[in-house]
């Protein structure tokens, strides 16, 4: 077996480090499963991988992340156009006369 590890530049994280050790491990099955001594457990893993299932769970798994992103960023553009609406009514107030009250905080609900 050669000295893959010389391929990769030292880590300098242990998420770098994580995908150092990814890299090794599928190099390793690869070798096994070119010179036919690849366990029939490592056979089945990577047969799973080109399932028409797994693609579709990781299809589903990446509009379940791209949902919460959504609704995430959602939720940060209401708060900020919730504090915009608040700002504006606080200076019409002030520009009409009226000293801006506690009502704002009841109209936006002031969390």
């Amino acid at each position: 077996m050669s000295d893959a590890s010389n391929n990769y530049p030292p880590a300098r994280t242990d998420e770098e480090r994580e995908q150092q050790m990814i890299a090794l491990a599928t190099d390793e099955a690869e070798r096994r499963i070119r010179n036919g001594t690849a366990t029939s457990q490592l056979l089945v893993h990577y047969l799973k991988l080109g399932t028409e299932k797994n693609k579709l769970e990781q299809e589903k798994l990446r509009a379940e992340t791209e949902l919460i992103v959504n609704k995430s960023e959602a939720a940060k553009s209401a708060q900020q156009s919730k504090e915009l609406y608040a700002e504006a009514i606080s200076a019409f107030r002030k520009y009409s006369g009226q000293e801006a009250s506690s009502d704002e905080e009841d109209i936006f609900g002031d969390d």
